[in-house]
């Protein structure tokens, strides 16, 4: 069983910056992949941003170049640094942890992150 647990959500202000940060409670060093999804109400949870065990990478098409997904094996943490907030970014955000590429995969409690003036 992996827990996650997310922080670093907030009020930001459009064109703003967050950073999210997902502590796990275990190695994820051999994960197959760590990633970011969010959800806005009476919408589907969607991919922000994925990274995995070789370090490649993929974003959502709405975050690119904008977001950075990274993990530090070591601390067994991953990050999602937002640059250039939207209001359109408003959403619960959730870390995800897939450790074989197939389920089960591993959901924390979510972090709100709300994007207003």
């Amino acid at each position: 069983q992996v827990q996650l647990a997310e922080s670093g959500g907030g009020l930001v202000q459009p064109g703003g910056s967050l950073r999210l940060s997902c502590a796990a409670s275990g190695s994820i060093f051999s994960f197959y992949a760590m990633g970011w999804y969010r959800q806005t109400p009476g919408k589907q949870r969607e991919l922000v941003a994925a990274i995995r065990r070789t370090g490649s990478t993929n974003y959502a098409d709405s975050v690119k170049g904008r977001f950075t997904i990274s993990r530090d094996n070591a601390k067994n943490m991953v990050y999602l640094q937002m640059n250039s907030l939207k209001p359109d970014d408003t959403a619960v955000y959730y870390c995800n942890a897939n450790p074989y590429g197939a389920p089960p995969d591993y959901w924390g409690q979510g972090t709100q992150v709300t994007v207003s003036s």
